[in-house]
């Protein structure tokens, strides 16, 4: 028999697309220029035409990505806040998080965006070192992407993630580690460790720089996985570790709900009338967003999601610790034997274990991650 549907947590995503400079790496919808005035307005109304999917739910967590959203006025960010919390339910003390870039940062401004209800800084710092920095087109240098933090901190940000890259161009493990320890320095209590990774439609991709080696990077995983363990920051997802894990990231990769605004923003809904899981997906240009948010009778590209059972492993299998059967029947409404076969294949492989119906990879299945979500496709 089909397992029932439950509705899970459903979260919100924002999008945010404009930066200063578009960087050589990022494959993200994010465009260079100046904010557009009615954007917050478009975000509103498109906020509206996705109440249907809350289904009676309070919002579990909200992330505001980009681009560059620390560039939002804090005008803007009142009004987008004023807007949220007349439309949805907010529970008080729901991780809040605003993706903030070092080469932005004014003080005051981020005092403000807490006065509004941002709990959570998200800094894209990726790396302490300025030749990295210079390599990665970035428009900081380390000393103020250390001044951001403390900054930050002195403001009032107590849950704070700072994002490093390895695997750059003249890296060396030492430069990889000093890196690392830099950040760790500096008490957040999130840090994201993950490879840079050359993708399609970037500057990288059409010029590809010299990276070092396989082994190399390999290397400066492996250390970088045991140094910020040792420094009490727990590993609880492919290239996440927290103190404080994100409440908002569990919640993407446990195949959990989110409503996605703003340009070329994606959404993940669970209608439970038909028992099928939905992709919402908006205008990925600003522009064609803006004409399409300017009356309210708009309507966003949905499809249904036929291939669940993947969509469901490409996910928790990110998890550290795995999953439960009874997680995967609830989001997937699948019966757990659908994937009886390529579960054993994977037993086979060495690369997946499964303890009293909890199912997590192994310590090789989580460094051969591809390998394993392939077994899935």
């Amino acid at each position: 028999s089909n397992s029932l549907l439950a509705l899970p947590p459903i979260s919100l995503y924002i999008h945010y697309p404009w930066c200063v400079k578009k960087c050589p790496y990022c494959d993200f919808n994010s465009h260079e220029g100046d904010p557009q005035a009615d954007y917050i307005a478009a975000l509103i109304r498109d906020l509206d035409c996705d109440l249907k999917y809350l289904q009676n739910r309070q919002i579990h967590s909200i992330f505001i990505g980009g681009g560059t959203p620390s560039l939002m006025s804090v005008n803007d960010a009142t009004e987008l806040f004023k807007g949220l919390r007349q439309k949805l339910s907010i529970p008080k003390n729901i991780e809040i998080t605003l993706e903030a870039n070092p080469g932005t940062f004014d003080a005051n401004k981020f005092a403000q965006f807490r006065e509004v209800g941002i709990n959570r800084l998200s800094i894209g710092v990726q790396s302490f070192n300025n030749k990295n920095l210079e390599f990665l087109g970035r428009i900081h240098n380390g000393k103020e992407a250390i001044q951001a933090i403390r900054e930050a901190q002195k403001v009032g940000f107590e849950n704070i993630n700072i994002d490093l890259m390895y695997g750059l161009k003249d890296q060396t493990t030492e430069l990889c580690m000093e890196d690392l320890s830099c950040a760790i320095e500096l008490q957040p209590n999130h840090i994201s460790f993950y490879q840079l990774t050359l993708e399609a439609n970037t500057l990288f991709a059409k010029y590809p720089p010299k990276l070092p080696a396989e082994d190399n990077i390999w290397e400066m995983g492996e250390k970088g996985a045991a140094l910020l363990q040792n420094s009490g920051f727990e590993q609880y997802e492919i290239s996440a570790y927290g103190k404080t894990p994100s409440q908002h990231n569990i919640n993407y990769w446990e195949f959990g709900d989110y409503i996605g605004i703003g340009a070329g923003a994606h959404g993940k809904i669970t209608d439970i009338k038909t028992k099928k899981v939905l992709r919402t997906l908006k205008s990925k240009s600003p522009r064609d967003y803006l004409v399409q948010f300017q009356h309210n009778d708009s309507e966003s590209s949905v499809k249904i999601v036929d291939n669940i059972t993947f969509e469901f492993m490409l996910n928790s299998l990110r998890l550290k610790d795995g999953f439960n059967v009874e997680l995967f029947e609830t989001r997937t409404g699948q019966p757990f034997q659908v994937l009886s076969s390529k579960l054993d294949k994977a037993i086979d492989l060495d690369l997946i274990e499964i303890q009293k119906k909890w199912i997590k990879p192994t310590t090789k299945g989580f460094n051969f991650l591809n390998e394993l979500q392939e077994i899935f496709l």
